[in-house]
């Protein structure tokens, strides 16, 4: 390398060395600047794959700290999935409810949906109101809540009367507006493309 080379070299990293220092200096004054802590009510909604996913990852980062979780799931119903397999290695630490009966085109029963749907907002109402549970997390819930199952204004008001410090998180498409007024994060999956549209099935460790 020439001394010319060499120099721009230098400065080059001396360019990025400041831009870099400021650029700490200001996400450190962001994050400074963040002093609530409470608990936080999240949606994973949109068309796109990964809202449950996202969901049972959330729920391993709070065991990892040794923290109660407590899984409520409203459509689906007693499916063997992976995350069910694995976060049971947590022991009392996680609670897993399957209370659906399949998605609404299987059951072709609304009034047995809606009495699933209503068996499974009481063992959520239970678990929103413990707190020695960190995280709740309503699977599924958001469809409950698009095919009037149950009523949104009496999930939102049981949930708005959780502990301070209790993490909640919703899944499924379509959330409703009032849930998303509500929210403190929402998050939706958008969908760019889907291994179902090339003819690949459902298949263990992806899909469930």
């Amino acid at each position: 390398m020439s001394n010319a080379q060499h120099s721009t070299a230098e400065q080059d990293a001396e360019r990025h060395k400041e831009k870099m220092r400021k650029r700490k200096a200001v996400q450190d004054q962001e994050v400074a600047s963040k002093t609530v802590e409470k608990g936080l009510l999240l949606v994973n909604t949109g068309p796109g794959k990964g809202k449950s996913t996202a969901a049972f990852g959330l729920a391993l980062r709070m065991l990892g700290y040794d923290r109660r979780v407590v899984v409520v799931q409203f459509i689906k119903g007693a499916w063997h999935t992976g995350e069910r397999r694995a976060l049971e290695h947590f022991g009392d630490l996680v609670e897993w409810h399957s209370m659906g009966e399949g998605f609404t085109w299987e059951t072709q029963d609304r009034a047995r949906d809606v009495a699933a749907c209503e068996r499974a907002w009481q063992v959520a109402k239970q678990a929103l109101a413990r707190p020695d549970v960190a995280l709740v997390v309503l699977d599924e819930l958001n469809i409950a809540l698009r095919y009037e199952y149950l009523d949104i204004e009496q999930v939102l008001a049981d949930i708005a009367a959780r502990p301070k410090a209790q993490h909640v998180v919703v899944t499924g498409r379509n959330a409703r507006q009032p849930l998303l007024d509500a929210a403190d994060l929402v998050t939706e999956m958008t969908l760019v493309k889907h291994h179902f549209k090339a003819g690949i099935k459902a298949q263990e460790g992806v899909e469930f």
